[in-house]
């Protein structure tokens, strides 16, 4: 399994923390098991909404480009698939 990257972690603490203050304020929960049953939902948000933030892609793996290539399109290159011989101005 990854490594959760710093804005999945950012992310996830601050939702937690800020998801369980306030469901505490709303509710005004004084008994142990309410405080429990806040704590639990405010951890299974964070962990929801960690996993949703984006990763960092490896820098090795190529961008999908949708459309990219004409064979990916079903069309074919405007000269029909021959290639003109080209000659250089270079020697």
């Amino acid at each position: 399994m990854p490594r959760p990257n710093p804005a999945q972690l950012a992310y996830g603490s601050a939702t937690v923390i800020l998801s369980a203050l306030a469901m505490l304020l709303v509710s005004q929960a004084r008994s142990g098991a309410g405080i429990a049953v806040i704590a639990s939902a405010a951890l299974a948000l964070g962990l929801l909404v960690a996993v949703r933030v984006p990763g960092r892609r490896p820098s090795g793996a190529p961008r999908p480009v949708t459309g990219a290539v004409p064979a990916q399109r079903g069309a074919e290159p405007a000269d029909g698939g021959r290639r003109l011989a080209e000659t250089s101005s270079r020697r």
